[in-house]
């Protein structure tokens, strides 16, 4: 249940992203509503997937840099995860079909879009219903 929530999370926190930077990251659909949601809660899925998995491991062997810059590193581990799952949503690995994530403009709107995202999950997370004990 809270694998849902955090990918639910992660999906209102990415749609917002694209409402608050529309001309550098835009979530490919069919244009649809229904396309739409899909779309968002595809790519929520695999940027979720990539933050459990790939991201301990980035963050172990870049441990030194986050020391170094007093954990500001993280922003471009961040970064480099939303640069991931761009690349893993635009391998086109279902039938051909255009949809995920794209974000123009380089680096640093990579970042933007890191950080705004990441606020966005910290926030909406607060809201969130929590894992009982």
């Amino acid at each position: 249940m809270n694998f849902v929530v955090r990918v639910l999370v992660t999906a209102l926190a990415l749609w917002l992203t694209s409402l608050v930077i529309p001309s550098h990251l835009d979530i490919v659909d069919s244009g649809t509503a229904a396309g739409t949601v899909v779309a968002v809660l595809v790519v929520a899925l695999v940027f979720t997937l990539v933050n459990l998995i790939v991201k301990p491991i980035v963050a172990l062997l870049s441990l030194p840099l986050y020391i170094l810059t007093l954990g500001l590193f993280s922003l471009v581990v961040n970064a480099f995860m939303l640069w991931l799952t761009t690349w893993i949503t635009g391998l086109n690995l279902f039938g051909g079909r255009q949809w995920g994530l794209e974000i123009h403009g380089g680096f640093w709107w990579y970042v933007l879009a890191a950080l705004i995202i990441a606020i966005l999950q910290i926030v909406i997370g607060m809201f969130a219903p929590k894992k009982k004990r």
